[in-house]
């Protein structure tokens, strides 16, 4: 039976889930696994204006996903956690899988 404490768990790692699911953040995350970069360099890499990114950025920090250091007038974003993307192995053998099923269905 799912207790309190389970569901409150299951929900908080949805939530995290939730955040990388946007193909835009899950790249953002994967590029600050290289380190920390500023808001501007985002914005010139995905082609999008500041408000978008720090969009992103915002949903990213309140998954816990990211943390920021301001240095004057630019923020440099950071993983606060850089193992959150080790599963993202996992998930691309999923893929392979899936695509090696489809490709036995056509031949």
């Amino acid at each position: 039976m799912m207790t309190k404490k389970d569901k409150l768990m299951c929900e908080a790692k949805a939530k995290v889930l939730k955040a990388l699911a946007h193909p835009t953040r899950l790249w953002m995350a994967e590029q600050l696994a290289d380190g920390e970069r500023c808001v501007c360099e985002f914005a010139n890499m995905v082609d999008a204006d500041f408000s978008t990114i720090s969009k992103h950025l915002t949903v990213l920090k309140q998954a816990g996903i990211v943390e920021y250091d301001k240095r004057g007038k630019q923020v440099f974003y950071r993983l606060k956690v850089p193992c959150v993307l080790k599963f993202m192995s996992c998930v691309e053998a999923v893929i392979k899988s899936e695509v090696k099923e489809q490709a036995a269905l056509i031949e």
